[in-house]
């Protein structure tokens, strides 16, 4: 993408209305802009960046069976009324009414519609496990939306729900589920560390949430270094055995990890290698058996014939709020350093003299290596704005085209992450990128 065809509008005053690091960040590198109180049209560069982070999600669960699907936006309000939480929700939940005065929702999460629809299509034992999962908008009416998309009112997010015959097979299906929240989230290139948690409105009696340590985060942490240590990138968890799921379950739920809620203050005396931090929530799962099953009429035949209800489960992960949450975790005062994997671009290239032979041959060399994947800076403007937007964007590489450096067929190489120059031949710097 040429910068001076994009629409990526950098700020360099920070704009009032943005409350913490993400959000500064996220205005002024031109990712987002609020249409309304809480909502966000999503820029070109953020757009990006939000696809690279669903694919992550998308890879892992594909990886361990979940089958993606697509959900609409809207539901009905029927199908609340029959679980019973459609006044139990509370004020988060927008209503609304068609022309016909049918009432009908933005729908806040999916259990109830997905719940219908297994309803109508799975009837035996024989057609369990599943596992359904799609990454769409939510809609929740917070009282007071902050904090840029890390608190907003319209969301993106994975929802994946299973369906067990027992329990059993419901808590091999959660800690799959546990397992695979863990290797996106290391993709993803940050640590987020699983804690006991409360259900919330979704109800449930085992719960985890996942939090990335961030110094800015909204929640104080506790929790045992061993979590520093765990490594899941070699792990195909779709084809590992109950035993293997059982060790590695009671390895990540075993060591101390609580936030403010939940932490005890006689089991931290306990802990060993005690750790404290700030994190952000960006992962919620839950078990809870039969909460949707029986009151929807979900039924299946069991092996003796009988009718049973399905033990279900729910997974969440914002895929949105990650943005945010990437951003607190990844950022020094020039601006965002991305991890390679969700950067909207992988490279910068920034050609210091436009017009310059030279230099306007290596540039265009090196942007049509990247087939796409680089920012090409052919603006007409001063060499340091040029260097203040790359920071401020935060992609991975940084390629500097100068007159100098072009005539003998070299370039500077920027690593956005450590601030490491080298000058090196074009051959040599795209060797070293990758």
């Amino acid at each position: 993408m040429r910068l001076s065809r994009s629409l990526i509008p950098t700020l360099k005053e920070t704009p009032s209305e943005a409350q913490i690091v993400s959000h500064r960040l996220m205005l002024r590198a031109g990712l987002v802009r609020q249409t309304a109180s809480g909502i966000y049209a999503w820029l070109p560069a953020g757009w990006r960046v939000l696809q690279n982070i669903a694919q992550i999600v998308r890879e892992e669960q594909d990886r361990i069976g979940a089958q993606e699907m697509l959900m609409p936006t809207i539901q009905s309000a029927d199908l609340w009324r029959t679980s019973g939480r459609y006044d139990a929700y509370g004020p988060e939940m927008l209503r609304l009414k068609d022309r016909h005065e049918r009432e009908l929702l933005y729908g806040p999460t999916n259990e109830e519609m997905l719940t219908d629809i297994v309803r109508q299509t799975i009837k035996s034992y024989r057609e369990l496990p599943q596992a359904l999962y799609h990454i769409q908008w939510k809609f929740r009416d917070e009282v007071r939306p902050r904090f840029g998309v890390m608190r907003g009112r319209e969301f993106l997010m994975k929802d994946a729900y299973s369906f067990d015959l027992d329990y059993a097979g419901a808590v091999l299906s959660y800690r799959k589920m546990m397992l695979s929240y863990m290797r996106t989230f290391q993709r993803l290139g940050v640590k987020a560390i699983p804690m006991e948690a409360d259900s919330g409105p979704i109800g449930g009696n085992l719960s985890h949430e996942f939090i990335i340590l961030a110094a800015t985060g909204e929640s104080q942490v506790w929790y045992d270094a061993a979590f520093e240590d765990m490594d899941f990138s070699g792990s195909n968890f779709a084809h590992t055995s109950e035993a293997d799921l059982e060790r590695f379950f009671t390895q990540m739920t075993t060591p101390y990890a609580a936030t403010d809620e939940k932490h005890d203050s006689a089991a931290w005396e306990q802990v060993a290698n005690k750790r404290e931090g700030r994190g952000i929530e960006v992962g919620h799962i839950f078990y809870f058996g039969n909460k949707y099953s029986d009151p929807m009429g979900l039924k299946v035949a069991g092996p003796d014939g009988a009718q049973v209800a399905p033990h279900m489960g729910s997974y969440g992960i914002g895929v949105s709020r990650l943005v945010g949450a990437l951003i607190e975790a990844f950022h020094d005062e020039a601006g965002i350093k991305w991890p390679d994997a969700v950067a909207p671009f992988k490279a910068a290239i920034l050609n210091l003299k436009v017009g310059d032979i030279a230099c306007d041959r290596i540039s265009e060399s090196l942007y049509a290596h990247f087939a796409g994947n680089a920012l090409y800076d052919d603006r007409e403007d001063r060499a340091g704005v040029k260097f203040n937007d790359a920071d401020l964007m935060g992609h991975p590489w940084q390629i500097v085209v100068g007159p100098r450096g072009a005539a003998a067929g070299t370039v500077e190489l920027k690593r956005r992450a450590t601030g490491e120059k080298q000058e090196l031949s074009v051959e040599a710097a795209l060797a070293r990128i990758g």
